[in-house]
């Protein structure tokens, strides 16, 4: 708060004072009070004015500071009207008052809304857990099936678990520190699986992996990170060339360590790079392409920050994309 705002919220009463004194004096003197005697309860007044004032502006911006010294240091601003400090006079106590019913109605409201998302999340979980049997038959039938045929059902098949994982995912993203753990993983091992998980559809797209140094040691989630390196496959498949390639590299950056994995395909357009994390974004290969959500790529960025992979992308239209993963050094770790 400052001194002109605080002399706005308090004109009314400041013009009253003035006029109320003004009006003091010139009564004195028309009833034939001496013009010093005037002058100095003129300046009496005017002081003691002045130093109520100025108390009063301090006390209210002091207040004003402890209180949002109060809510800066809550992590859960909703619980705000649950800590604030004894009322200093009849107004603050109703005002505080108010102010605690209203955050009533916000706790039990947040209180309500993680319930839902805490059922939300079990559903989806339950329903990933569920929905595997069937895949898992209608693979399983597959192997009754010869030729061209089977191939194509089973990459159909692959598309419906990725499509399965990432739902399961972008659950479990509401509140990632439930699910994830962070450890020594070997992160040749997280991209072995990540291809292995994806290897109908690369091979079905003609799609050629080579890898290069990935002996290192990162400290993550080597189920969410494999996750998030499948989308990264998914995409290069999506918008791939005619002789598509996908290069997995690694290198150390003293404590850290980072994944680049870069492909030949179709390329970003310069306008579109900035937006291809949003959520929803499918931009023009997408379109183009059709059966984009635009959820894969905003996914990742999801899950990297908890896992404080700093997640990079460059790209050339016609020449091909390139996402860096950073992984976080974290040596107290065991």
């Amino acid at each position: 708060m400052t001194l002109g705002e605080f002399l706005w919220d308090r004109f009314g009463r400041l013009v009253l004072l003035f006029v109320t004194g003004a009006g003091s004096v010139l009564f004195l003197y028309v009833t034939g009070t001496q013009s010093g005697i005037l002058t100095i309860l003129g300046l009496v007044w005017a002081i003691l004015f002045l130093a109520v004032q100025a108390a009063d502006f301090l006390k209210s911006r002091g207040r004003l500071l402890e209180l949002e010294a109060i809510l800066e240091g809550l992590d859960q601003k909703h619980l705000f009207a649950e800590c604030l400090p004894r009322p200093e006079s009849v107004r603050e106590r109703e005002f505080f008052g108010l102010m605690r019913r209203a955050g009533k109605g916000a706790i039990e409201a947040v209180s309500d809304a993680r319930a839902a998302q805490r059922e939300y999340r079990e559903y989806i979980e339950s329903w990933v857990h569920e929905i595997k049997t069937p895949i898992t038959a209608a693979r399983l039938i597959c192997r009754s099936v010869d030729g061209a045929l089977r191939r194509k059902l089973i990459t159909e098949l692959s598309q419906i678990e990725n499509h399965v994982e990432r739902a399961l995912f972008y659950a479990r993203a509401e509140s990632p520190e439930q699910d994830f753990l962070i450890r020594r993983s070997p992160l040749d091992v997280i991209v072995t699986e990540a291809i292995e998980q994806h290897r109908s559809l690369l091979i079905q797209s003609g799609v050629r992996i080579e890898t290069h140094d990935l002996e290192h040691t990162v400290y993550t989630d080597g189920k969410w990170t494999c996750f998030l390196l499948g989308q990264l496959l998914q995409n290069a498949v999506r918008y791939r060339s005619r002789e598509p390639v996908i290069v997995l590299a690694a290198k150390s950056l003293g404590r850290q360590v980072q994944l680049i994995v870069s492909d030949n395909g179709l390329g970003i357009p310069a306008q579109e790079l900035p937006r291809i994390f949003d959520r929803g974004f499918t931009g023009s290969n997408g379109r183009a392409r059709g059966g984009s959500t635009g959820m894969g790529l905003y996914l990742c960025r999801k899950l990297a920050a908890p896992l404080e992979i700093r997640l990079e992308a460059q790209s050339s239209e016609g020449q091909g994309t390139v996402m860096t993963l950073t992984f976080p050094a974290m040596e107290a770790l065991p």
